[in-house]
């Protein structure tokens, strides 16, 4: 499928990745959807590509579609289930694993993520020789989906691979609010040197309760697996209903995608 120029207002990652690796996120704009699914007033125009969420299944199909003419090809979708389990996108199926992260190597195959508040997170090693989308959730967040990410990109890396990433539209930390039991869970997995870190990660709210600061959190885990190089992580989908859905702030909602994918031909950077 052809990468045309007339992309509708989305977000192209502003990272140091190598020229090979393309990487792209959708906002609510850009498709055939409406209602909840669809523009900030609920008429149509809204990029809803996920399929499980109620949409009209042709509008769902027509969404997809259109993405898919930016891309080189039909993205890899996941059954994302909030938890650690890495895949490849090389190779053509029409299978949707099970999954909360891919990786690929090969050219033109797309990694995607759906989110409507959860953090999308893309990685790439400084070679470009490998990239890898992960669906950060609190719960695969807390319990190592980016460390998974990491290790399974790693046995397609050089001895060096100088991690980078990029952090993508999630709740913000002044609308993400969270039971004390979320607090201690990430306290319980986190090491002595990030403690204080995490702690700080967690403002206090209503008694009971605190402000969560997910990107804070990815960036802990990302500098403790050894990537660096971390960009992005200042948008909140929650508060900018013009631009994002938000399971969050309305439930019934669409989704977006986070992607990532190696173009063909030589490195050029």
């Amino acid at each position: 499928m052809a990468t045309t120029t007339d992309r509708p207002a989305w977000i192209v990652p502003d990272w140091p990745a190598p020229v090979r690796v393309r990487a792209l996120s959708t906002t609510r704009h850009g498709g055939v959807s409406a209602g909840p699914y669809g523009l900030a007033d609920g008429m149509p125009g809204g990029l809803n590509l996920g399929t499980h969420v109620g949409d009209d299944p042709a509008a769902v199909t027509m969404n997809r579609q259109r993405l898919a003419a930016h891309l080189p090809a039909m993205p890899h979708w996941l059954e994302q289930v909030h938890g650690c389990g890495v895949v490849t996108a090389d190779g053509a199926s029409v299978d949707v694993p099970q999954a909360d992260a891919s990786i690929a190597t090969e050219t033109g195959h797309v990694c995607a993520i759906m989110t409507a508040d959860c953090l999308p997170v893309l990685l790439c090693d400084a070679a470009g020789t490998v990239v890898g989308a992960a669906h950060a959730g609190w719960r695969g967040l807390c319990d190592g989906v980016i460390e998974a990410t990491l290790a399974r990109m790693a046995k397609h890396a050089g001895p060096d691979p100088q991690w980078m990433a990029w952090l993508g539209p999630a709740i913000g930390p002044t609308a993400f609010e969270v039971g004390a039991e979320v607090r201690q869970a990430f306290l319980d997995r986190a090491s002595d040197e990030d403690r204080a870190a995490v702690e700080a990660a967690f403002r206090p709210g209503a008694p009971g309760k605190y402000w969560a600061d997910i990107y804070t959190l990815a960036r802990i885990r990302l500098a403790r697996s050894g990537c660096r190089h971390v960009h992005g992580g200042d948008t909140c989908t929650v508060t900018d209903a013009d631009r994002f859905f938000s399971y969050r702030r309305d439930r019934t909602t669409g989704r977006m995608a986070t992607l990532v994918w190696i173009e063909g031909g030589p490195e050029q950077g």
